[in-house]
């Protein structure tokens, strides 16, 4: 783009341009521009000028377009629109929009938050379309570079009860969905439910399992495991997977502990007959918190996209 040649060209033009090209008369152009046909006479000739060319040739019935002029007919009401668009306010009408919007979510939060939100939405905006795609660890960077508009991860709570929102980076806005907090799963003929009946289920019963860790952001520890290293303490994982849905499959058929977020029991319960047995050790929660960009704060689209989810979320799970 020529940005300097561009600065030299009076965008009102165009517009005598378009309504000339329509009346093919300077008489019925200077009338619905209200204009005198001598002003507009002047703007034909610095038209004339800045595309150099005639555009137009005089008739016994007024105006006829040159070859160049047909061809700018062709551009430029869809230029003007354009143009016109760009002077508006910015807004967003659900049913009529035809725009992408992108999330990036945890594989936790497909079977527990995608459900709450997602009908909702698309029955409001029938033409939208929503890409969603698995959290990595270039996803936030993504959100920082405007690759993608929104993203729902998981964020601790430390000891003191306080979000550690310190590890989201600068110009990265949230809001928590709801809270969670760690459980466990075993399959129903387990050995250690007699412990949970009798009640030694507890710190030490659990670390003499063997267990199993979904690995998060290319990440085999949780924050579990950074609490119980400070206690010089350690998990046996013996197996990873990279989806919750593959680790309710293993304890399933292993005897296996898997430690997982509480709102994902439902899900795994479904599909195996699995029993949920406690934690048995206090450790502070973790909260599903939705992100996005602070660009995007009052940007019509995304204000409706993030109360959508918000409102739903808050529908499903409550306040």
């Amino acid at each position: 783009m020529n940005i300097d040649k561009l600065m030299r060209i009076d965008l009102n033009l165009l517009v005598v341009l378009q309504v000339l090209l329509e009346e093919e008369s300077v008489t019925r152009a200077a009338v619905r521009l209200n204009l005198s046909q001598s002003a507009l006479s002047k703007s034909l000739t610095r038209l004339r000028t800045s595309l150099q060319d005639p555009l137009f040739t005089r008739t016994a019935h007024g105006l006829k377009p040159t070859t160049h002029a047909l061809q700018l007919q062709q551009t430029l009401p869809n230029l003007l629109q354009g143009l016109y668009q760009l002077t508006q306010a910015p807004s967003f009408d659900p049913a009529s929009s035809d725009r992408h919007f992108s999330i990036s979510m945890l594989e936790s939060a497909y079977a527990t938050l995608l459900p709450c939100f997602i009908g909702p939405l698309l029955q409001q905006a029938k033409s939208i379309h929503l890409d969603v795609l698995s959290w990595k660890k270039e996803s936030m960077q993504a959100l920082q570079q405007g690759k993608m508009d929104f993203g729902i991860t998981a964020l601790d709570f430390s000891e003191d009860h306080r979000l550690e929102i310190q590890k989201l980076p600068d110009g990265i806005e949230h809001v928590i969905l709801f809270n969670d907090h760690q459980t466990c799963l075993v399959h129903q003929h387990h050995p250690i439910l007699t412990a949970v009946e009798n009640g030694s289920w507890n710190q030490d019963a659990y670390l003499q399992q063997n267990h199993i860790q979904i690995v998060c952001e290319g990440n085999k520890w949780w924050a579990l495991d950074y609490f119980l290293e400070k206690q010089g303490k350690q998990r046996n994982i013996i197996s990873t997977l990279p989806d919750f849905y593959g680790g309710a499959s293993l304890c399933a058929h292993s005897d296996l502990i898997f430690t997982l977020p509480s709102s994902f029991i439902t899900h795994a319960q479904k599909l195996y007959p699995l029993k949920q047995i406690p934690l048995p050790f206090a450790f502070s929660e973790m909260a599903y918190v939705l992100i996005w960009h602070q660009r995007n704060n009052d940007e019509p689209g995304h204000k409706w996209i993030r109360e959508m989810i918000c409102n739903n979320v808050e529908n499903t799970f409550g306040s």
